[in-house]
C-alpha cells in the first residue's frame, strides 16, 4: 500500500471515478445515520530514526470502533470488504516526539514515513505511534501544519517494529500456500475461503510454524515481515490466524484491491516487487531470507530480487505445491516436475550471486534444506 502520485495532467481512470462517486455517495449516507470515522491501524516498521506508520480511516456505526481486532478478526469472510472509507481526512500521527499531519488518500489509506529527531532514537522492539482523526481539510484548502491545533474526533496505536542498528537478519514470507493453506489460485474455492469461510478454520502448511519459530530461536532479534498480494480487508484475520498458529508476529505488507488511479486493478508483481526494494532500501545491512511458493510469482520475484541486490539476500525458500495444486493453478499436469521459466531464472541468479536456493514440499522439508546453509538454522 503506497500512495499513488498520479501525474498532475493525468486524468483518472473510468473505473477509480466510478469507486469515487460510490464511496462518495455511500459516505453521505452513512453519516446522516451517525456513523463516523474511525482508524483501522496496520504493524509499520522502521528504524531508530525513521519509522513508516501505517492505517486507514473508514466509517463505523455509533459505538463501534473500527480498529477493534478481535471483532474484525472474528466475522466471516466477505463482511470484511462491507468498508467505506473515509478520504481525504486529516489524521495527526504522533511518535516519538514527533507531531505530523497527513491526510488519508482517496481510499482512506494512511501511509506515511516519519523522520525522528537523531537525539531522540525509538529502542528496538515493538513501538507504538498514536494516530488521531484531525476532521476534514479546511475549506481554505490550506496544507494542514503540525502546529495546527485539530480538533481530534478518534485516536487508536499503530504497532511500529523497531529494527535495531545491529541487527543483520531478517525474513520476508509470503502468506497464501507458504504459511497459510489458501488455495488462492483456484478461483471458486478462494472466493469461497476469502468472502464465506470462517477465518479461524484456515489451516497452517505443515511444518511452516516450527521452521519460522527455529529461525526465531537462531536469530531472536530478526524482524519478520509478511508479504502479500492479499487485500488489506483480511488484516485483522490474517494476524489472528498467525497468531493462533505461533508464527512469530511482524509487519504484514498487502494491497488495495480496489481500481487505482490508471486501471481497473492493481499489479500484485508490482506490490511485492515495490514493497522489497522499499524494505531493503531502509535496512541495507540486513541480510533476508526470502520464502515464497512456486504457485504464482514468488521465484521470478525473489529472483529479481537477487540479482538486483545480491548482497541482501541470505537465501530463498521456495515451498513446492502439489501436482494437483499446480494442475489448478493453472501449471503444466506434470506439477512443475520440470523447472518453469521463473524457476530456472531463481536458481540461475542464485548461482552467479551465490545466494543459497532451497526448495520443499512442507516447513519440514525446508527446514532440513535451510540446515545445511551455514548460519540460518543455527548450530
Amino acid at each position: 500500500m503506497m500512495t499513488e502520485t498520479p501525474h498532475p495532467s493525468q486524468r483518472p481512470h473510468l473505473a477509480a471515478v466510478v469507486e469515487d462517486r460510490f464511496y462518495e455517495a455511500a459516505g453521505w449516507l452513512l453519516r446522516r445515520v451517525g456513523w463516523r470515522p474511525r482508524i483501522e491501524t496496520y504493524s509499520g516498521y522502521g528504524s531508530p530514526r525513521r519509522v513508516r506508520v501505517l492505517a486507514r480511516v473508514l466509517l463505523a456505526p455509533p459505538g463501534r470502533v473500527a480498529a477493534d481486532n478481535a471483532y474484525r478478526a472474528g466475522r466471516r469472510g466477505f463482511r470484511h470488504y462491507l468498508t467505506v472509507p473515509a478520504p481525504h481526512r486529516r489524521v495527526l500521527v504522533r511518535v516519538g516526539g514527533v507531531h505530523q499531519v497527513v491526510r488519508s488518500d482517496r481510499a482512506g489509506y494512511v501511509d506515511v514515513q516519519v523522520d525522528l529527531p537523531a537525539a531522540l532514537p525509538l529502542p528496538p522492539g515493538w513501538q507504538r505511534a498514536r494516530l488521531s482523526d484531525a476532521g476534514a481539510p479546511s475549506d481554505s484548502g490550506r496544507a494542514a501544519e503540525p502546529t495546527d491545533p485539530p480538533a481530534l474526533e478518534h485516536t487508536a496505536d499503530a504497532p511500529l517494529l523497531i529494527v535495531g542498528d545491529e541487527t543483520r537478519f531478517g525474513v520476508v514470507s509470503d502468506i497464501d500456500d507458504t504459511t497459510m493453506i489458501t488455495s488462492v489460485p483456484r478461483p471458486l474455492l478462494a472466493a469461497w475461503n476469502t468472502f464465506v469461510r470462517h477465518s479461524s478454520k484456515r489451516r497452517a502448511v505443515p511444518g511452516m510454524p516450527a521452521l519460522y519459530r527455529r529461525l526465531r530461536v537462531a536469530h531472536p532479534e530478526s524482524p519478520f515481515v509478511y508479504l502479500s498480494t492479499g487485500a488489506w480487508n483480511t488484516a485483522a484475520t490474517l494476524r489472528a490466524f498467525l497468531a493462533r498458529n505461533a508464527y512469530p508476529p511482524g509487519p504484514l505488507l498487502l494491497t488495495d484491491w480496489g481500481p487505482t488511479m490508471t486501471g481497473w486493478f492493481r499489479s500484485g508483481q508490482t506490490h511485492k516487487n515495490a514493497s522489497l526494494d522499499l524494505l531493503m532500501s531502509w535496512f541495507p545491512d540486513v541480510r533476508w531470507l526470502l520464502v515464497g511458493d512456486d504457485g504464482q510469482h514468488d521465484t521470478g520475484i525473489y529472483a529479481r530480487t537477487v540479482e538486483r541486490r545480491p548482497s541482501q539476500v541470505a537465501a530463498v525458500a521456495i515451498r513446492r505445491l502439489n501436482p494437483a495444486e499446480h494442475v489448478l493453478a493453472g501449471n503444466p499436469p506434470d506439477g512443475g516436475a520440470a523447472a518453469g521459466p521463473e524457476e530456472s531464472e531463481l536458481e540461475g541468479c542464485g548461482e552467479r550471486a551465490a545466494v543459497p536456493t532451497v526448495t520443499g514440499a512442507d516447513g519440514s522439508e525446508l527446514a532440513r534444506r535451510l540446515a545445511e546453509v551455514p548460519g540460518l538454522l543455527g548450530p
